[in-house]
């Protein structure tokens, strides 16, 4: 029914108003009553009459009135209610008659009928388009909320109508001659659906994007069942100041979802989906698309509610929409979407999607004979390159996980493929063989993946030179590869010699500089040496500022990485707001379960375990961990990584039955993944030493202090802080023994090499 939800009168119901019998009251909104009236002329029809109530009607009220009565007679769409009759009371109290809309609010609704996201889309593009009408003759509503777009059953479809114009406002000309329809400071509308612009007091100058804001609020609450921010929450008038101010900063629809925990089931229950498949329909465009319409900068908005209507059908029809980036990863992703035939076996669906691809490529270069058709080709598999890796890194838990033997096998017969049906095709093939190298190391397959690595390399130096930017692609891919299996000298190597390629080529403010700076960076801190890698992160997020979009995930990476530099010199001050700054960014632009939110989750985790607050790098430590192993799989690298401190933060607080087992398979990943000598082993031996230490099983704890300290010794610029933890954590188990001669050396030994540094 038009109007709020049906309440009480507190006075006697008028018998008749004008030509209207009186039925029942149905409602009240800011500025007059809401009766379910019926005609009693020549045509007898049912009507919802709005009346402004005796004792309200002062000259904002009646003239806001007026402006409603007039502007919804210009207006004629079947979303919108029509005005049937206009007059005013024997009293002199302006109504009109308009047509009574019996229906549910449409977030109700959707919720009652369980429609899918698709629907419920689909219903909110005609609401889109029936603002546009509005917007078109000069009328902007101003209160756009779910409860004033009833949702009724037309033909058996549903049919929204949007009602309750009454704070509408003219655009370009006035309604009435008394068209003052606020008072200067006045803020017109429901709080929670309200635009910045509409909440800041010094100003009257609202647009037609306004009511964009408020439909953007209003498809948030449709996918995900909840406001962005709830007003409620926070205090309305302390909600309504952050708005005014623009500093709302709300997460997005998919990250808002994941924050629901268990109640998110429920909700992907009312659109008839489950929880794992609702989450990736709202990750990505819709996130982009929801985002753009609740702007609070205006000129960033959709320009009409047509933009937005626009966007919303490009999506339904997997075209790139015009709210989000169009990278070449995500336009062929689009392709892809838009033109597959069949449904992609579940387990395996983005390797699968690799496989077709790399045999489309095949089929298509052997049709092409000219050597400009094939460094065409080269450059077409470049644009599939980074569309795959992230691809992968970003695939439901459920399916294609690292894990998975049956996405190594394709990989495995891909690449055996390629080396024997594109022998004669040597640049696509070093193309291939770089983007499957690529995609293992994303899966943690190290070994594989640079077994790859080094024959793109080989046949990209014998087509063009040693000094080709294709081989420093190469190169920075070799880099990362060997700086996650602990050999940091070869990455030393790797990466320098790519950066030099691209500095020579390119300049030093290139893009792909910034990615070779950033893992020169990144290897730096392992190696401790870390006043270079503040010099190279402060390099490559000056660089970072310059070249790339500042939500780009590359861009927060280093963000984070000049954080833990700051963290292992320890300015915990400086590195915390900086790690919570890059946490915010990647949850609003990647989303809550993206594998780099797990990564600062865990440098924020170790902060907090290093100032002693184990209580609050537990639940960090394990959010990352159910990260991990639904995007990445438990045999990943990343996944060892977090068990390892997850251990460590059970031994600390006194938990060694929890503590035990999580080291132990710690261990068992990195011994399986790494090199031997790699310093992550000697972390996971040395925690798991001391855990045996403390529940008194004395000779296996030596044996791993033992082989801890080997590694720590023989790690490039062995007095690190890593190795003096060594000999004092070795040196009290000693002690312990009665072996005070010993103990004493070691102790002896780390007081030097603490001295020194």
């Amino acid at each position: 029914m038009t109007g709020s939800t049906s309440s009480q009168p507190t006075v006697p119901l008028p018998e008749r108003i004008g030509p209207y019998r009186i039925l029942q009251e149905l409602g009240e909104g800011g500025m007059g009553v809401v009766y379910e009236a019926e005609e009693t002329g020549a045509v007898r029809r049912r009507v919802a009459l709005k009346v402004v109530r005796a004792g309200r009607d002062t000259k904002e009220v009646v003239a806001r009135f007026e402006a409603e009565r007039q502007a919804l007679a210009v207006m004629s769409h079947p979303a919108i209610a029509k005005v049937l009759h206009a007059g005013t009371t024997e009293s002199g109290q302006p109504y009109f008659a308009m047509e009574l809309v019996k229906g549910l609010p449409i977030t109700q609704y959707c919720d009652t009928h369980r429609l899918s996201v698709e629907k419920r889309i689909e219903l909110f593009i005609g609401v889109c388009q029936a603002v546009q009408h509005a917007h078109q003759k000069g009328v902007i509503h101003r209160d756009l909320k779910p409860s004033n777009v009833l949702v009724g059953e037309q033909d058996g479809l549903p049919q929204p109508k949007i009602i309750d114009f009454g704070i509408a406002k003219a655009v370009g000309s006035e309604l009435t001659e008394r068209t003052l329809v606020t008072q200067w400071g006045q803020m017109i509308g429901t709080a929670a659906y309200m635009s910045p612009e509409q909440a800041h007091t010094g100003t009257v100058d609202v647009d037609t994007r306004s009511d964009i804001y408020s439909l953007g609020v209003m498809l948030f609450e449709l996918l995900v069942g909840r406001l962005p921010i709830d007003p409620s929450q926070h205090g309305v008038t302390a909600f309504l100041a952050r708005l005014a101010a623009g500093d709302t900063s709300p997460p997005t629809p998919s990250a808002k979802f994941m924050l629901l925990g268990d109640e998110g089931t429920l909700v992907a229950e009312a659109r008839h989906t489950e929880r794992a498949v609702l989450r990736r329909q709202l990750k990505g465009d819709l996130d982009w698309i929801v985002m753009k319409a609740m702007e609070p900068e205006r000129s960033h908005r959709y320009e009409t509610a047509n933009g937005l209507a626009n966007d919303l059908h490009r999506h339904l029809a997997h075209e790139p929409v015009v709210a989000r980036p169009h990278s070449t990863r995500y336009r062929v992703r689009k392709f892809v979407r838009r033109h597959r035939t069949g449904v992609v076996t579940a387990g395996v669906v983005s390797v699968a999607i690799l496989a077709s691809a790399i045999l489309a490529v095949v089929g298509f270069v052997r049709a092409t004979q000219a050597e400009h058709r094939a460094a065409q080709e080269a450059a077409a598999a470049e644009e599939v390159t980074e569309f795959l890796v992230d691809l992968f890194l970003n695939s439901d838990p459920g399916r294609a996980r690292g894990d998975s033997l049956t996405a190594r096998e394709i990989l495995d017969r891909g690449a055996d493929r390629v080396k024997t049906e594109l022998s004669e095709q040597p640049v696509l093939q070093a193309r291939i063989m770089y983007t499957l190298g690529t995609v293992q190391h994303a899966l943690g397959l190290l070994d594989p993946a640079r077994s790859l690595l080094e024959e793109a390399r080989r046949r990209r130096e014998r087509e063009f030179g040693p000094r080709d930017l294709s081989v420093a692609e190469t190169l920075n891919a070799l880099g990362d590869v060997a700086r996650d299996k602990g050999e940091l000298d070869d990455a030393d190597g790797l990466y320098r010699e790519a950066l030099s390629i691209r500095e020579s080529v390119l300049g030093p403010d290139h893009i792909d500089v910034a990615t070779t700076l950033g893992g020169l960076a990144a290897l730096r801190v392992r190696q401790d040496r870390l006043a270079d890698a503040e010099s190279l992160y402060r390099r490559v997020v000056a660089l970072d500022e310059r070249v790339r979009d500042p939500d780009d995930k590359r861009t927060t990476r280093d963000l984070r990485g000049l954080a833990m530099v700051y963290y292992s010199t320890g300015r915990y001050d400086q590195a915390e707001p900086l790690l919570r700054r890059t946490l915010e960014m990647q949850e609003r632009v990647l989303g809550s379960d993206h594998y780099d939110v797990g990564s600062t989750l865990q440098n924020l985790g170790a902060l907090y375990w290093r100032l002693g607050r184990y209580d609050e790098a537990l639940p960090l430590y394990n959010r990352a961990r159910s990260i991990y192993e639904n995007v990445l799989g438990p045999n990943h690298i990343r996944f060892g990584e977090v068990l390892n401190n997850l251990g460590e933060t059970y031994w600390k607080l006194g938990r060694n039955a929890e503590a035990e087992p999580l080291l132990r398979r710690a261990l068992a990943v990195k011994e399986k993944v790494l090199t031997p000598g790699a310093s992550s082993i000697a972390n996971t031996l040395n925690a798991l030493a001391g855990v045996l230490r403390d529940t008194r099983r004395q000779r296996e704890s030596e044996e791993l202090y033992r082989r801890a300290l080997g590694i720590r010794t023989a790690a490039p610029g062995a007095g690190n802080e890593a190795l003096v933890e060594t000999l004092r954590d070795y040196a009290e188990l000693l002690r312990r023994l009665g072996r005070n001669r010993e103990a004493a050396e070691l102790e002896d030994r780390a007081t030097r090499l603490s001295e020194s540094k």
